[in-house]
């Protein structure tokens, strides 16, 4: 009897639980308030559009200084660095040999002038002779086998003296070519500019083709730019860019486009611009830069960097709706300009957000603006 009292206990509890009624009814949910939040508005805005190239710079004119004949380096007068004037001497090769062809091409003029002008001579005493026999064969003074003698002499003469005249101008050319060959011993500077290059130094052999020093243009610069075949249509000559070298923390630099080349690179579908620099920049050739290439202008809704909120690979931002309710909302961006960021899709025109996130704010909260 002890066991089955607890047990008819138990089930009157559990009948009279079951037969207690709850009333159906609303319960008010709590929505924190935050205040002081700063609000924003977005706005459609029309930007230019620009695409940004990176390019290097290089000098306005560099030349591979090389030399055109064989021979040892005697004498290296420049240093990299060293600023030269056009015609200064850079470098002399051995012109031992030179100098030896030089006298050897004299001395062969000098006596080919001699055997011309012992031609010229005989021509010209041929040509007299002629003249002479000619009067005396119209008196029949000579026969006629003596004046075809002498009219065949001065045929000959007159050949002999233009094959001396021949042979004096080519003796005149060979002594001009070793005069030359001995001028290319010597490496002048072809225009004025810096040292930027020594390839050689004294003692090593020079040959034809080779280069020994690099002289750039002082003062002129260029940027050389690969710019992708699509925007090839948007750019033209003398069309101002942007210009950043960020080594110098230099921006805004206007740069002028003075080249585009025709041809595309078949490996990068790229086409080559070159852009002038402005003088006194204090460019050094090879620095990294980038260019903006305006290519007109698009809509765009742009929100400051601090709106965007990243949870995990999600990004979004809270847009206030109503009265002030704010609510967590995906959006996809696209291109960062400083402390702004493109909004492709997410938030429309005339849309408020929140300008700087509060720790406090969550999904559904209330706010209120900051004075």
């Amino acid at each position: 009897m002890r066991l089955r009292f607890p047990c008819f206990l138990a089930l009157v509890f559990l009948i009279a639980a079951c037969g207690e009624k709850i009333e159906p009814g609303t319960s008010a949910v709590s929505r924190p308030m935050v205040t002081g939040v700063r609000l924003a508005t977005a706005r459609v805005i029309s930007r230019p559009l620009a695409y940004e190239a990176v390019g290097t710079v290089a000098a306005s004119t560099t030349s591979n200084l090389a030399a055109k004949v064989m021979g040892t380096v005697e004498r290296i007068t420049v240093r990299e660095g060293d600023q030269v004037k056009k015609g200064d001497l850079l470098l002399t090769l051995d012109d031992r040999e030179a100098k030896a062809r030089v006298a050897e091409a004299e001395h062969a003029f000098a006596a080919a002038g001699s055997a011309r002008d012992a031609a010229r001579a005989a021509a010209d005493l041929a040509a007299t002779t002629l003249t002479r026999y000619d009067a005396l064969k119209r008196e029949e003074s000579v026969s006629a086998q003596e004046f075809d003698e002498v009219a065949a002499r001065n045929r000959q003469a007159q050949a002999e003296r233009d094959q001396a005249d021949a042979m004096a101008v080519a003796a005149a050319s060979r002594v001009d070519q070793a005069r030359v060959a001995l001028d290319d011993t010597r490496i002048v500077a072809p225009h004025a500019g810096v040292i930027t290059g020594k390839l050689v130094d004294v003692g090593d052999l020079a040959t034809p083709g080779r280069p020994l020093l690099v002289l750039e243009t002082a003062g002129g610069h260029r940027l050389d730019v690969a710019l992708p075949e699509e925007y090839l249509d948007r750019v033209r000559l003398r069309q101002t860019v942007e210009v950043t070298i960020p080594a110098l923390n230099l921006s805004g630099l206007q740069g002028t486009i003075i080249t585009i080349v025709p041809a595309a690179d078949p490996k990068t579908r790229s086409f080559l611009i070159k852009v002038s620099l402005p003088s006194e920049t204090g460019v050094k050739s090879g620095m990294y830069a980038r260019v903006a290439v305006p290519l007109g202008e698009s809509n765009q809704v742009l929100i400051p960097q601090t709106a965007v909120l990243r949870r995990g690979q999600l990004t979004g931002l809270y847009v206030v709706e109503g009265e002030g309710t704010a609510h967590f909302r995906l959006i996809r961006l696209g291109r960062s300009f400083q402390d702004q960021i493109e909004v492709l899709s997410g938030i429309s025109d005339g849309e408020r957000y929140v300008v700087e996130l509060v720790p406090t704010l969550v999904d559904g909260a209330r706010v209120e603006a900051a004075p």
